[in-house]
């Protein structure tokens, strides 16, 4: 299973570890991946991969949808 958000397409993002002596070695820094449980319209449930940051975007939309109407 690959790290990618679901929603945003989020991935992997690469670069370097630097010591203080400033020795370099490759590192990956990985999206902060949650699984959430989503109900389709036919009623079924599905299993996604989504970041926090998209998640918490997506409740907060939700909240300000929910005070508008």
């Amino acid at each position: 299973m690959a790290n990618r958000c679901a929603i945003t397409g989020k991935g992997p993002l690469t670069g370097n570890n630097v010591s203080h002596a400033n020795n370099k070695t490759k590192r990956r820094q990985l999206p902060n991946l949650r699984t959430l449980r989503i109900s389709l319209e036919d009623g079924t449930t599905r299993k996604i991969r989504v970041a926090a940051s998209t998640l918490r975007t997506m409740k907060k939309r939700a909240a300000a949808a929910t005070t508008e109407a």
